[in-house]
């Protein structure tokens, strides 16, 4: 199984850093890689199910993504899972987790997959590809703007 773990450490407090992360319809104007986020059904606020499409930048050149995922927040625990439902990446597992972490919040985000219904090459496709060059490019973006827009407005 695929697996990609990502994590930042962000001088704002979890509840500041879980309301930013779960208030994905936001992303676009945070996120300079995020091409939209649409919830299709229901709202960050309630779970859905919500579109995605990002660009996986290579240089100049940005490769386009897109997948569709049920999502569902537990405030309580400061967790958001995401279960990807269409797209090359129907199946994966995502999980955000945000704690307090002295004066500020550690994020660990974790994907897992067992890659694309590709036989003989699913498992080199996520391994090798998929996971590290795709996931972590975009996860690593992902937290890395949250943090910048969290240090610079404190949510």
């Amino acid at each position: 199984m695929m697996e990609t773990v990502d994590t930042a450490q962000i001088a704002a407090p979890p509840d500041h850093v879980f309301q930013a992360a779960r208030d994905v319809e936001r992303w676009p104007d945070r996120l300079a890689h995020y091409r939209w986020v649409r919830m299709l059904e229901g709202s960050s606020e309630t779970d859905g199910i919500v579109e995605m499409a990002a660009w996986r930048p290579f240089g100049s050149f940005r490769w386009p993504t897109w997948w569709v995922s049920e999502m569902h927040t537990n405030a309580e625990t400061r967790t958001i899972r995401y279960t990807h439902v269409r797209g090359i990446t129907t199946g994966m597992g995502v999980e955000w987790a945000i704690h307090p972490d002295g004066n500020g919040s550690k994020v660990r985000l974790v994907h897992q997959w067992d890659g694309p219904p590709w036989p003989l090459i699913r498992r080199p496709a996520a391994e090798w590809i998929i996971g590290p060059v795709f996931v972590h490019g975009i996860a690593s973006r992902t937290l890395a703007g949250l943090k910048d827009f969290l240090e610079r407005t404190d949510g």
